[in-house]
């Protein structure tokens, strides 16, 4: 009797599709087979990045399981999936000709964001993320994990620009959108849109079989992509890109490897004669390390095995990620955005007697809107040291500053007089008294609207155990996507009151600065 090869697959609509593929192809040279579905973690665990289920192999490991145990004779896999280490007694048999290797933006309405500073792009790969994250730095990147079909509802469900996805997925169980544009720019993953088999080493007629589906110019592709990222020790925990391919008897490698964060990438490149092409993976994966590549594999493995996450409702610079202890790592997004208003010009036709500021924002909004030789005011009164210093560099002298808003008030109605008029350069947003304060004392308070306070909450998917708060806006922005059972560490008094009223544990920084808030959080874990 005739063996039947049974091929084992994930059940995904994808998995299934490329177990089919392998059908046909053995059956197409005379051979019977026989589909096996079998789960993986991968598919089961769908709350967590790949890279925190703590093994690289989570779409393969039940399918290796069961070779081990006798239950199929081949598995059928996404190569990229597949660690470059395999497990004992398996091999790899075949891989077919590689089909679409690029990765594709699907985006929502219009590619419009792609011009802009604010967009959301949702990725559950490093690789991904890095790359995106060092063309469009600006962007908020959102964990996005399940099969192409479970992705592509979440992009539809929820107020995302855009979602990352392989071609060859896509394309090849006919999902791929009109709505979507190649990334080009964006280096594959190692081995991406090819389909491996493997099989047990000592079955020899099951890997007879196999190699006669073999694409020969794919394995060799594949190969040195595979061996580039076993050089350089990565799997899922590091943002590695890596692109072979064959002409005029020549393979040209690219490979590049990038910080988490995208702010750092070592890319190199490299042509051989094709027969020499076995040292291309060792002499590029040794470039990489000489030129930086070793200090950005250890700072990536950095976030996974400190204990305290910790996360900012703004953006910090590279600099003030640096001053935080090293068991300390920090996520960061900006919950809250700025976007300036165009201030008419009767505004400050004529000297302004008294002009109140309190935040660098107005500043910059006023900066704007005119030149700084415009701006005639005849006594500022502003709030903080950093918005007296940009005033006084940019525009003119501060008479007086406070450290709040509510002290600044007090002060303005021991020393101005009933009816006289104040411009109040302010956010569509506020939470302090100073403007009832004044009224109250009969203190007119014309207040202009420099600029819009715009909520861009996310909901923070890991475990973290503080949060640092940067404004009174931020605490309700945070709190309209997450629970308050973290620490809050503020940067003022302001901010300080407003997270009170929703956490338990409030901690405030000695001065109303980053750096500050920052030093609070490294004490808070020592």
């Amino acid at each position: 009797m005739e063996k039947v090869i049974r091929i084992g697959t994930r059940s995904s609509e994808l998995a299934l599709w490329q177990a089919n593929v392998v059908a046909k192809q053995l059956e197409h040279i005379d051979y019977k087979t026989e589909i096996i579905k079998i789960d993986s973690e991968g598919d089961l665990i769908l709350d967590k990045p790949l890279y925190e289920l703590g093994i690289t192999g989570v779409f393969t490991r039940n399918l290796d399981i069961a070779m081990l145990n006798n239950e199929i004779d081949i598995a059928v896999h996404s190569l990229k999936d597949v660690p470059t280490v395999l497990p004992k007694k398996i091999v790899q048999a075949a891989v077919l000709k590689r089909g679409n290797y690029n990765d594709i933006l699907v985006f929502k309405n219009n590619e419009e964001f792609l011009s802009q500073k604010s967009a959301i792009i949702a990725t559950g790969s490093l690789r991904r993320k890095a790359q995106w994250l060092h063309r469009y730095p600006e962007h908020t990147l959102v964990e996005l994990r399940g099969n192409v079909n479970t992705r592509l509802k979440k992009l539809k469900d929820n107020d995302w620009n855009g979602a990352i996805f392989a071609a060859a997925g896509l394309s090849r169980i006919n999902l791929l959108p009109d709505n979507h544009v190649v990334l080009s720019w964006m280096l594959p993953a190692p081995a991406q849109g090819t389909i491996m088999i493997t099989a047990l080493e000592d079955d020899e007629y099951i890997r007879e079989a196999c190699a006669k589906i073999n694409d020969e110019e794919t394995e060799i592709c594949t190969t040195v992509e595979r061996d580039f990222l076993n050089a350089l020790e990565g799997g899922c925990t590091a943002p590695i890109g890596a692109l072979a391919y064959i002409k005029d008897e020549k393979v040209t490698f690219k490979g590049v490897l990038f910080s988490v964060d995208g702010k750092r990438k070592v890319e190199v490149s490299k042509t051989s004669k094709l027969g020499e092409q076995h040292t291309i993976a060792k002499y590029c994966a040794g470039e990489i390390i000489e030129r930086g590549g070793k200090r950005i594999l250890v700072e990536n493995e950095g976030p996974l095995l400190k204990k305290n996450n910790i996360y900012s409702t703004k953006k910090l610079s590279e600099t003030q990620i640096k001053l935080f202890d090293a068991d300390i790592h920090v996520s960061d997004s900006d919950f809250i955005k700025i976007r300036f208003n165009r201030i008419p010009p009767k505004v400050i036709k004529n000297e302004i007697e008294n002009v109140i500021i309190t935040s660098q924002n107005a500043v910059e909004s006023l900066l704007t809107s005119f030149s700084s030789e415009e701006l005639q005011f005849k006594n500022i009164y502003c709030v903080g040291r950093r918005t007296k210093r940009l005033i006084e560099k940019r525009i003119g002298e501060v008479n007086h500053s406070e450290k709040n808003a509510e002290k600044l008030a007090k002060y303005l109605v021991k020393n101005l007089k009933e009816g006289d008029e104040t411009t109040f350069f302010c956010s569509d947003i506020r939470l302090d008294k100073l403007p009832t304060i004044l009224t109250d004392k009969n203190i007119i308070v014309n207040e202009v609207q420099a600029y819009k306070t715009i909520c861009s909450p996310l909901k923070v998917t890991e475990k973290i155990k503080g949060v640092l708060f940067y404004s009174p806006s931020a605490v309700q922005c945070y709190l309209s996507e997450n629970k308050d059972d973290i620490v809050a560490f503020c940067i003022g008094e302001t901010t300080a009151k407003e997270a009170k009223k929703h956490f338990t544990k409030v901690k405030i920084a000695k001065s109303p600065s980053t750096e500050s808030i920052i030093e609070l959080v490294n004490l808070n874990y020592e």
